[in-house]
């Protein structure tokens, strides 16, 4: 006993979602579907923007930084061999 009204309950609820419609906003579904528009532009605008110069030097500074500060210390090769073990 007991299962009749969990049961009605269910079927209340499924009969509510399965005949409800909610207003759809339409023009938001296309916003959504349609992404981002490719010409509308988002952030800084482009008298405010960065130097090319500047963007190129901060690149560099990537390029020459030491790396073999981190393979000295990497444990790795140890670990795994311990794994295999």
């Amino acid at each position: 006993m007991g299962r009749g009204r969990q049961k009605a309950k269910q079927t209340k609820v499924a009969r509510e979602l399965k005949y409800y419609s909610p207003d759809t906003d339409y023009n938001a579904l296309q916003r959504e579907l349609h992404g981002p528009d490719p010409y509308r532009q988002i952030g800084r605008p482009a008298a405010q923007e960065a130097p090319v110069s500047d963007v190129e030097d901060d690149e560099s500074d990537d390029e020459s930084e030491d790396w073999s500060k981190y393979t000295a210390t990497d444990d790795y090769d140890e670990w795994s061999s311990k794994r295999r073990a």
